[in-house]
């Protein structure tokens, strides 16, 4: 799902069906409605490899005199900030926090190039630029800074509360660990000879794209239609992503494709290695009971060192956090950063 051959595709072709999309793009849209109580501007930052970033900054209409408390906000993986990652900035700007939903380097409306590329580290990066900006603005207090990553952008978000001691505290939804996935695969099942199969796939993709002098696509990570056979998680990554639920033309897992080599720094570089490195600033790791990525949360709080908490949402599945605002436990994130972000 996330190696993606190519060998059949053409150079740089990241959109499957544009063409039917033209009505949607023609305008800007968001996949949830703007609360009354919130104001959003958007916004740009550059991170630390000189890469703009796009970003959206959500208040609370009503602020008293002190500065706010503030998050970041990145996720899921492959997604953009007019998806989940900005239902989550507006409800949390309703509960008193300015809160920066932001598009990760190389796609949505951030910067960089070539496009639909993805790393471990600067997307860790990403975040510790966000909190740059946040904590230069004159309403926010830079002491109480916290970030909140969904799906992929949850390892994310974890490796870079690990390494930016600015961050106060961390919490993640339907987290994934990129690396671990695409290294191994779902429950590590990919065997060495599996893995050398892929890497030596991937130098081929390499030499395709130095002859070409571009990146080709990989494979549409959530194609317009199912055949009817794919594992029930994938469809209900369609159901969001494919549907007016959650489509958005410049997501790559509604209309895209990452590049063909995207894999590639993610084989060797576990970004998790130093999580207990987080404490003594709390962890929350909320998850679906029925979710098919709940081991990665579950195993994330078995190896990182108190305060910690596992939240399993019963009967919730991957995709049920990602927009819908009666399962995902926002009072439960309100109560944990106000009395954290300290």
């Amino acid at each position: 799902m996330f190696l993606g051959q190519s060998c059949n595709q053409n150079p740089n072709t990241n959109n499957e069906n544009s063409a039917n999309m033209d009505d949607t793009a023609k305008k800007e849209h968001y996949t949830f409605e703007l609360s009354d109580k919130v104001t959003r501007q958007k916004v740009t930052f550059k991170n630390r490899y000189g890469i703009t970033l796009t970003g959206d900054l959500y208040l609370p209409k009503e602020q008293g005199n002190e500065p706010l408390q503030a998050l970041a906000i990145s996720g899921p993986f492959g997604a953009v900030k007019e998806q989940s990652s900005g239902l989550y900035a507006n409800q949390m700007a309703e509960r008193g926090f300015a809160v920066l939903a932001f598009d990760p380097s190389y796609t949505g409306e951030s910067g960089g190039e070539p496009r639909a590329v993805a790393s471990p580290d600067i997307n860790t990066e990403d975040f510790s630029s966000a909190v740059d900006f946040l904590g230069i603005q004159k309403n926010i207090d830079r002491n109480k800074i916290g970030i909140i990553g969904i799906c992929g952008f949850g390892g994310f978000a974890l490796n870079a509360t690990a390494i930016d001691k600015r961050v106060k505290a961390v919490a993640t939804t339907s987290m994934y660990d990129m690396t671990r996935v695409i290294s191994k695969d779902y429950n590590d099942a990919t065997t060495l000879e599996q893995r050398t199969q892929i890497l030596e796939q991937l130098g081929e993709q390499r030499w395709r794209d130095a002859e070409a002098g571009t990146f080709h696509a990989g494979a549409i990570l959530n194609p317009e239609k199912l055949k009817g056979d794919e594992p029930q998680f994938v469809k209900e990554y369609h159901n969001y992503y494919r549907t007016p639920r959650g489509f958005h033309e410049r997501s790559l897992n509604s209309t895209g494709a990452w590049n063909a080599t995207n894999a590639l720094s993610f084989m060797n570089m576990p970004i998790l290695t130093y999580i207990k490195e987080i404490s003594p600033r709390p962890i929350l790791l909320i998850a679906g009971e029925k979710a098919h990525s709940r081991y990665f949360s579950e195993d994330i709080f078995k190896n990182a060192s108190e305060p910690k908490e596992l939240m399993i949402i019963p009967n919730a599945i991957h995709v049920d956090l990602y927009d819908k605002v009666n399962v995902i436990p926002f009072d439960k994130l309100e109560t944990f950063f106000k009395e954290n972000l300290k």
